[in-house]
């Protein structure tokens, strides 16, 4: 790959560009024939894109969906997702992508939240509907990806149903602008009920060309995914391949198994993983296919330190640690020189962040506080909350938006994450990170995962809670692990509380579900270190 092609993608679009229809029919011309996309049911060329998009905006169009509307999107990774989100981007509407793992309650929510006019869900999740009061969104038209056993019965009057059709005839796109919304994306609710991001036209162009910039994404890559489309992480590498011009595959879902083979196959040059996923393919049998294969580089967004540096002796393959949000952008990256450090990286060009204490005043380098960003370039973060303008308010005061997420900003830069700010666990008057317990957890050779969550204690302050899954065929003294937190923790930070479980429950894309974990809190099968429960009057601290 040349200098020229890596930088491919390296210019932003200007001010005006920065939409779904002009970075389409730019890429059209730019790039013509060259391949874009790989994905169940199709494939792609660069100028295939603008073509779609505007036939599928004409099937819209003659469904009742026009400029503004909200259409949801339950679909697994495949063509019909990629065709209705160009589609409803070329008409000025808003895609609803939906949690492939939700169902009736959540989808209800999603529509009645969204106030979504269409439903396109592929058929095997329709009878997740059956538990869904469509009467309670304003859904007035149902489209089914995919065969289905049958006629598909609405439950609410006035709601149609019909297989997905053909494309119309192609029609001009809307004048969309840069600060139109393109998506909601709703968050994934591990702290409470979801709330939908509303992303503009102009932060996913910022999406594709950071995550471009960071990766060096040029014209001869092939990007391949196993991630859900339905979130960004995914749903930006379109971006960044249209960008770029270059290729994208989007696999049906990851397999631990198959992982490399699937790579080789796709013949993929840059690869995308979240922190659950490596010590998954790490627990596998190591094999000569982690070796043969293209791969040169990997986004890995919290992948510990210990887990990046075995993937890379195995396989050779450098992950890129880094940091964003579906509200914000990819705002700070490391590089593959600065890599494996167990830190998230330096700040981005064309953004701002600031580590703030409780009543927003920047913190020195060094001490722990909540991270808030803005960004130069108007546009380039969301909007706001759907329907929610009070919890937007409260997320973006002080013309920051606050992240919730402790970090640490080093003297040289470097920030450092620390915990999710709820997270947090208070005991005997000391503020405990449950990133740091867990990162002695999973140093532990038996562990595979871990997840430490505070629970109440019958003195009203939190105590430690652990949930552990063991890597397979291990066994685990408990009294042991205590002994070894004991040598690696202050003693105030030790689980008193600890429960082997077969997996943790997490969301599509990995997300460990601590909210469930600390709503189960301890049950019959907790561990209860021996002693713990004896109040430690000699422990210091101060006023909660």
């Amino acid at each position: 790959m040349t200098m020229t092609e890596a930088a491919g993608a390296a210019t932003p679009l200007p001010p005006e560009e920065r939409t779904l229809p002009a970075i389409l029919r730019r890429q059209a011309a730019a790039f013509g024939a060259r391949p874009l996309l790989r994905i169940a049911g199709g494939s792609w060329a660069h100028r295939d894109a603008a073509d779609v998009a505007a036939g599928r905006a004409a099937a819209l169009l003659a469904a009742g969906v026009g400029s503004g509307d909200r259409v949801a999107l339950m679909c697994s990774n495949r063509i019909e997702f990629l065709e209705t989100f160009l589609g409803c981007g070329w008409l000025g509407a808003v895609s609803v992508p939906i949690n492939t793992a939700a169902m009736g309650p959540q989808i209800e929510y999603f529509l009645a939240n969204s106030g979504a006019r269409l439903l396109v869900i592929e058929a095997g999740f329709l009878a997740r509907l059956a538990k869904a009061d469509l009467s309670r969104t304003a859904l007035q038209a149902i489209w089914i990806v995919g065969e289905t056993a049958g006629d598909y019965p609405p439950r609410a009057a006035g709601v149609s149903s019909r297989s997905y059709p053909a494309a119309g005839a192609a029609v001009a796109p809307a004048p969309v602008k840069p600060g139109d919304p393109i998506a909601i994306l709703y968050t994934s609710g591990t702290t409470g009920p979801a709330k939908g991001v509303i992303c503009p036209h102009a932060q996913y162009h910022w999406w594709g060309l950071n995550s471009a910039r960071v990766l060096g994404v040029g014209a001869q890559d092939v990007l391949c995914t196993t991630l859900p489309l339905f979130h960004i992480n995914a749903l930006n590498t379109f971006a960044q391949a249209a960008l770029a011009g270059c290729r994208v595959v989007f696999e049906p879902r990851f397999s631990a198994s198959g992982f490399w083979a699937s790579m080789r196959a796709a013949d993929a040059t840059v690869v995308y993983l979240l922190g659950a996923m490596v010590p998954i393919l790490l627990a596998q049998p190591a094999a000569q296919a982690e070796r043969t294969h293209r791969v040169r580089v990997g986004l890995g967004p919290g992948v510990p330190a210990a887990a990046g540096a075995a993937f890379r002796e195995r396989t050779s393959v450098n992950l890129l640690e880094g940091y964003g949000s579906t509200e914000t952008n990819f705002v700070i990256a490391t590089t593959p020189a600065t890599a494996g450090r167990g830190v998230m990286g330096r700040l981005l060009p064309g953004f701002d962040a600031r580590v703030v204490d409780e009543y927003d005043v920047a913190l020195p380098p060094g001490a722990a506080g909540e991270l808030v960003l803005r960004a130069d370039e108007p546009f380039a973060f969301a909007s706001g909350y759907f329907g929610m303008p009070e919890q937007t308010v409260q997320a973006w005061r002080n013309l920051w938006f606050h992240t919730g997420d402790r970090v640490v900003r080093d003297a040289d830069g470097t920030f450092r994450f620390i915990d999710r700010i709820k997270d947090a666990i208070r005991r005997r008057g000391e503020n405990i990170s449950s990133y740091e317990v867990e990162q002695v957890l999973l140093s532990h050779p038996a562990v595979a995962s871990a997840a430490v969550y505070p629970v109440r204690s019958e003195l009203a302050e939190d105590e430690v809670m652990a949930a552990l899954v063991l890597k397979a065929g291990e066994r685990l003294d408990l009294g042991a692990l205590a002994h070894y937190c004991e040598e690696r923790l202050p003693y105030f930070a030790v689980p008193r509380y600890v429960e082997l479980m077969d997996d943790l429950p997490r969301t599509e894309n990995g997300k460990v579900q601590k909210y469930k974990l600390r709503e189960r809190g301890v049950t019959a099968a907790t561990w209860v270190r021996p002693g713990s429960a004896r109040p430690d009057r000699s422990t210091p601290g101060g006023a909660r």
